[in-house]
């Protein structure tokens, strides 16, 4: 019988991948049910969830207007936070392929923070390319579902801060990438970036203090 395509990833990366897939789907419960619960009608949450498909743009676009602000401000201020792709784009240029212009556009279009990770983290071009598409496809798959389910639910939950879904795709993250705190290096970039990250918090608007996070990397040179 013929491989599946996926197998040369591995069984710990294709299950890392789902596991993410079905956190983002756990968060997508969560913003479905803002979004109905402050008022949009269905159709605003789907349509975002299968146009933008950027978790942090769509929150903070349903949390402004949602404030009395303006959609031009709530889409201006998802445009900002979604700066981050421009260089993704970059990043994952090779792994999107060159096959014809429709792959291309869609490519682009499932481009987001977890495909690009595990996209870039792979040892062969053959594996970044699998786990770039597996990535992808499944949040594609798996955000509208949930937000959908989500979005039917929230108009029946009196108040959905109190349930905590948005604290499970940061636990699970973390789960995920414990194991590399054990290195001394790793450990230090991290927390670097992570104070740098804090200390942006109170400057600038919401998404972008995690972008600063990255300057941890700089912050400590191995040592040769």
């Amino acid at each position: 019988m013929r491989s599946s395509w996926i197998s040369p990833l591995g069984g710990d990366v294709i299950r890392a991948i789902a596991l993410v897939c079905l956190a983002d789907g756990v968060v997508g419960l969560s913003y479905g049910s803002l979004a109905t619960a402050s008022g949009f009608p269905l159709w605003v949450p789907m349509t975002l969830s299968l146009l933008v498909m950027a978790g942090a743009s769509e929150f903070l676009f349903v949390s402004i207007v949602a404030g009395g602000g303006s959609p031009f401000a709530g889409a201006a201020a998802g445009l900002l936070v979604n700066a981050r792709h421009l260089p993704f784009g970059m990043a994952v240029n090779e792994l999107i392929g060159k096959n014809n212009q429709a792959s291309q556009l869609f490519g682009c279009h499932i481009m987001n923070d977890e495909s690009v990770v595990f996209g870039i983290s792979q040892k062969s071009p053959a594996k970044a390319r699998i786990a770039y598409w597996l990535c992808g496809l499944g949040i594609a798959v798996c955000w509208p579902v949930s937000v959908l389910i989500g979005g039917s639910l929230g108009k029946f939950i009196p108040d959905i801060n109190v349930i905590g879904l948005d604290a499970v795709f940061p636990a699970i993250i973390m789960a995920l990438t414990v194991s590399a705190l054990r290195q001394r290096q790793t450990l230090r970039r991290a927390l670097s970036g992570m104070l740098i990250s804090l200390a942006a918090v109170p400057w600038l608007p919401t998404g972008l203090p995690v972008l600063f996070s990255l300057l941890g990397l700089a912050a400590w040179r191995r040592n040769k």
